[in-house]
């Protein structure tokens, strides 16, 4: 960590800033491996304010002028939740939608089930295109691409017309069967150039070339709905940075957990909806790195919500299928498991008398109420103020301050008197709940997925997530947790290990047998030479330029799939692939059929821009025992306990110290329980040992 008395750090070094809900978080890794990390409040009317507010914040603390801070970075990413928080607030585009005839509806009978069947009455989140700009449109493909009907389009001008009466920004097309043969929908994008105005035209075989026309419609529509918000707000923010002084165009953090340039993204700025949380595949793979463990679970948290994901042997799963707000998007992500229950979790007590805490946060501003911003509803950070967990004072690298007195104020008012408990139960209930929302959000991605959580190391991360992880890991039936020392820049680390990295589809329905070798094959290679010349593009080709494969697969008859990774640099062998097939199969399902039919349903290819990786500097060892700066009182879930405080910065590589102990560092706060044993490693991280039986209290 580079102190505020070090020099200006070395050329040229790397920036990665991660705009969360609350904090916008900043790294610098300068070309020592020395790190720095820097917190400022969120903007959410104008994400790009806080960006610019944290480049401004490190160029103060190394006493330099910004444009010579920029000048010397070559490396600039940027994690957004400009795509998601357009979804969340509907304040996206008014869109325009062409589609073929008879389908007029099909955005709005969505799949046509409840996936809850439980739930008769919880609405459908509102349409994106009300009916009357949802036109249909004569021409039809049938399922191998061959024209039944030649597109009509004097129907795309009779709709045109209309969106420029109607004030449509953006507009949307997805025909019956494109995903086979876009060509009636590239025939339409060039009549809608034509005959509107506008600038932003988005066709579905582009954007989501896959089956299933509900979602490659949602998806369409989706990616027309935020593009022009988060396009224009990346341009400009990427225009500000280079006139300030920024050599290089800045990178995007996408939803499949790398990286791109904006030019790239515009697009398709639907691959933004999961652009902040996705970069914790990159701090996840330093995590695996420094631990030696390629088995993972990681729990970031932040001041609004819970991210979960898994690595499996060094792999994150993803997958095309992915919901925001209710709606489906058919475009490649990271698995990530995401729930309402942060540090500004709002909790209290409801009409029947019981406790809640969340979905709802208290956001930036004002925030929890110990921020003094003016918050008045309780929130996780005060209950574990109140517990002691937290400390008043300076917090967040000094953004804000905590005030204790605040805290127990709101907690006492909103939710001790209603239950006639006193503020510290009433805390300690709060901090309860959290965790067993925080459980089952990391069952949902282990346990209900196959996987045994007593086989990984829990990564809780965030500003939030280290003062959960032991308890929670505890209750998974975990051995250890991992503490990185920058745990409270998760994602803005993650930023800066992330490669460049494009995903390609085709459709190939056929059954997986010997004959269909020679036809996979080449089916990969044009998909590859797609890639390359994006990567091509971008910078990116020899020995910097790699490609995996993978497949979608399933028995005949089945409606899902089941997609498995293939060895790279391979040609494609049937045999291996049903083997890869059915071990990951029973790995889900705990059976398979042997010698059943399988059916292929798509190939895919991740093109990676490979970036050199980051390596940041060694800690020494320590010379001396840590001592604690205090001793306070600190409850836990068997009680209060005399526990020791110490400062991060005062614990070294070969230093350990036995619970109940606190660590305060500058971006997050760990703590062991009574039992548990922090470890730090030649990292610099925190490994912290779970006490035998040490899952209930």
């Amino acid at each position: 960590m580079i102190s505020e008395h070090e020099a200006v750090p070395a050329r040229p070094w790397r920036i990665g800033v991660d705009v969360g809900g609350t904090f916008t978080d900043m790294v610098m890794v300068d070309a020592g491996g020395r790190l720095a990390i820097f917190k400022v409040p969120s903007v959410p009317a104008n994400p790009g304010e806080g960006v610019l507010n944290a480049v401004a914040r490190a160029a103060e603390h190394f006493g330099m002028a910004v444009a010579d801070l920029l000048e010397g970075c070559r490396l600039f990413v940027h994690g957004s939740t400009v795509a998601t928080n357009t979804v969340l607030e509907g304040k996206g585009a008014r869109v325009g939608l062409l589609t073929t005839e008879g389908f007029r509806d099909s955005l709005e009978i969505r799949r046509g089930i409840r996936e809850n069947p439980w739930d008769h009455r919880t609405p459908y989140p509102p349409v994106l295109v009300p009916r009357r700009l949802r036109r249909p449109v004569r021409g039809r493909l049938d399922p191998q691409g061959t024209q039944v009907a030649a597109l009509e389009t004097a129907d795309v001008a009779d709709a045109c017309r209309l969106f420029a009466e109607d004030g449509v920004e953006s507009v949307a097309i997805g025909f019956f069967n494109s995903y086979i043969d876009p060509r009636h929908e590239h025939e339409a994008a060039e009549a809608v150039a034509a005959h509107w105005d506008g600038g932003w035209v988005s066709a579905s075989a582009d954007i989501a070339p896959t089956i299933g026309e509900y979602e490659r419609t949602s998806t369409v529509v989706m990616n027309a709905y935020v593009a022009p918000r988060v396009v224009g707000y990346l341009r400009e923010l990427n225009r500000r940075l280079r006139g300030m002084g920024l050599p290089v165009t800045l990178l995007m953090s996408q939803s499949n957990g790398g990286v791109v340039s904006v030019d790239q993204i515009s697009e398709r700025p639907v691959n933004l909806v999961l652009s902040g949380p996705a970069a914790g595949v990159g701090a996840m793979n330093l995590v695996a790195n420094a631990l030696g463990d390629d088995n993972l679970i990681s729990m970031e948290i932040g001041g609004t919500s819970c991210d979960v994901a898994l690595m499996s042997g060094g792999q994150v799963a993803t997958t095309d299928a992915l919901e925001i707000a209710g709606y489906h998007l058919a475009i490649p992500s990271v698995e990530i498991h995401t729930v309402g229950a942060g540090g500004g979790t709002i909790a209290g007590v409801d009409g029947a008398g019981m406790l809640f805490a969340g979905p709802k946060g208290a956001g930036a501003r004002p925030g929890p109420a110990c921020y003094g911003f003016g918050g008045e509803e309780p929130t996780v950070t005060d209950a574990q103020l109140v517990l002691g967990r937290l400390k008043p004072g300076a917090y967040a690298g000094g953004s804000v301050t905590l005030d204790g007195d605040l805290a127990r104020e709101a907690i006492r008012t909103r939710i001790a008197e209603p239950l006639g408990l006193s503020v510290e139960d009433a805390a300690a209930g709060v901090i309860r709940l959290v965790e067993q929302h925080l459980l089952h959000a990391v069952e949902r991605i282990s346990v209900q997925r196959g996987f045994d959580p007593r086989r990984f190391t829990l990564v809780p991360a965030g500003g939030a997530g280290p003062l959960h992880g032991p308890t929670v890991a505890a209750r998974l039936g975990a051995r250890r947790v991992y503490v990185p020392r920058q745990a409270g820049a998760f994602c803005a680390m993650g930023l800066l290990q992330s490669d460049v990295r494009q995903d390609y589809v085709q459709v190939f329905m056929r059954t997986l047998d010997a004959d269909v070798a020679g036809d996979a094959e080449a089916g990969f290679r044009a998909l590859e030479a797609r890639a390359a010349e994006t990567l091509k593009a971008e910078g990116f080709e020899g020995e910097t330029a790699r490609f995996r494969r993978s497949l979608d697969l399933r028995y005949q008859g089945q409606q899902w799939d089941v997609r498995v990774d293939l060895p790279e640099g391979d040609a494609f062998d049937p045999a291996d692939a049903r083997a890869l097939f059915e071990r990951e199969y029973e790995r889900q399902f705990g059976h398979i059929q042997p010698g059943g039919t399988i059916r292929m349903t798509a190939l895919r290819i991740a093109g990676i821009g490979v970036l050199p990786p980051l390596e940041p500097a060694r800690a020494e060892a320590a010379t001396a025992a840590p001592r604690p700066r205090e001793t306070r009182p600190v409850w836990f879930e068997d009680g209060w306990h005399d526990t020791a405080v110490y400062e991060g910065a005062d614990l070294q590589p070969g230093h350990a110290v036995d619970g109940p102990a606190i660590v305060g560092e500058q971006t997050m706060t760990a703590i062991a329980r009574p039992g548990d044993r922090i470890e730090v490693d030649a990292a610099g991280n925190f490994l912290i040992h779970l006490r035998e039986g040490g899952g209930r209290t």
